[in-house]
């Protein structure tokens, strides 16, 4: 029996675009002297983030030796901050990335990422610096800036730093699932988020690249980014997300320099994957030496290149925008 299976999931003329936008890509960052890096795709250790699981293969020595567990990296981060506290200067990495269990619509196993890292940056000032870039590569326009606390307030009427797990929970129930119980916390403030706040940001009649930043995330989501304190004195994340057409584009940090607070992050997740029974991965402890030895004040954002592509040519399934798809590869 034939099959097509052999074809390229997206068009010529799709790949023909796609290879035009890294050009662009690569060209502003260029004229920015920012400098591209490759690091490794394989690695002893692991992103830890509760939600995230990794592919794992195993390193056979050949003619003899101790097998080792290997991890594809889910993003760059790890060894580019390792570059960072060498002294690269600004880097950015535009290459593939590996997440398990993530198949079909938007997602693909292995998709392109771009991260890129700027030297005396904050959160904001960053968030300009991707409106440029986006705006050099693709027709984007930034609409606007609206704090994670004001999306919430606006939107169902609470402050979501200081309501407590009750409300938020009973607001699951009432407005996204009301058989859904035993959630934690950022649990239910991300199926909030998500079913009530998401698919309304950043769209636009047309589908045009009109964007959106939510920035000041809850504390507890901070991941890898430093803490602060917001107007209304709630303690909050330097994070922000980009958004178009309903669409989360982009996640960006004033990066934590702190190495003490991030392995104590990085074991607090690991706790939280063993209680939930997930595979426990392996921290990078480099990394937390790095962050010792004195990484420079800076900010780091990645961005998904396949959705990007999608949104610029108003396609609806990731197959149709990258060479093979998973299913195909």
């Amino acid at each position: 029996m034939s099959s097509d299976n052999w074809k390229p999931s997206a068009s010529m003329s799709t790949l023909q675009e796609r290879a035009r936008l890294f050009s662009r890509i690569r060209h502003y960052f260029d004229e920015q002297q920012v400098m591209e890096v490759d690091t490794p795709m394989l690695s002893a250790s692991a992103t830890v983030d509760l939600h995230i699981d990794s592919f794992v293969t195993t390193f056979l020595p050949i003619g003899g030796g101790s097998e080792k567990s290997c991890y594809l990296h889910t993003s760059p981060e790890f060894p580019m901050k390792r570059l960072l506290a060498a002294g690269s200067g600004d880097i950015y990495s535009l290459g593939r990335v590996f997440r398990n269990g993530e198949a079909g619509g938007r997602h693909n196993p292995e998709f392109t990422m771009l991260e890129y890292y700027r030297l005396g940056m904050d959160q904001h000032q960053l968030m300009d610096d991707m409106t440029l870039l986006l705006s050099s590569v693709a027709a984007f326009k930034e609409m606007g800036r609206v704090s994670y606390g004001d999306v919430f307030q606006k939107k169902l009427g609470l402050n979501p730093h200081t309501a407590s797990d009750e409300v938020l929970s009973a607001l699951v129930k009432k407005h996204v699932d009301k058989g859904l119980s035993g959630l934690e916390r950022n649990d239910c403030l991300d199926a909030l988020f998500s079913k009530m706040i998401e698919p309304e940001l950043g769209v636009s009649e047309g589908g045009a690249l009109n964007g959106v930043y939510v920035y000041d995330y809850p504390a507890s989501m901070a991941a890898l980014a430093r803490l602060h304190s917001n107007s209304q004195g709630d303690q909050v994340a330097a994070r922000f997300e980009l958004f178009i057409n309903g669409v989360e584009l982009a996640n960006g940090y004033h990066e934590l320099t702190h190495g003490e607070e991030q392995q104590a992050r990085f074991k607090a997740e690991q706790t939280k994957r063993k209680e939930q029974g997930r595979p426990v991965y392996p921290y990078d402890h480099n990394l937390v030496e790095g962050l010792r030895s004195g990484m420079p004040d800076c900010a780091g954002v990645a961005m998904g290149l396949d959705r990007l592509l999608m949104l610029m040519l108003n396609k609806k399934q990731i197959a149709d925008v990258i060479a093979f798809d998973f299913f195909r590869a």
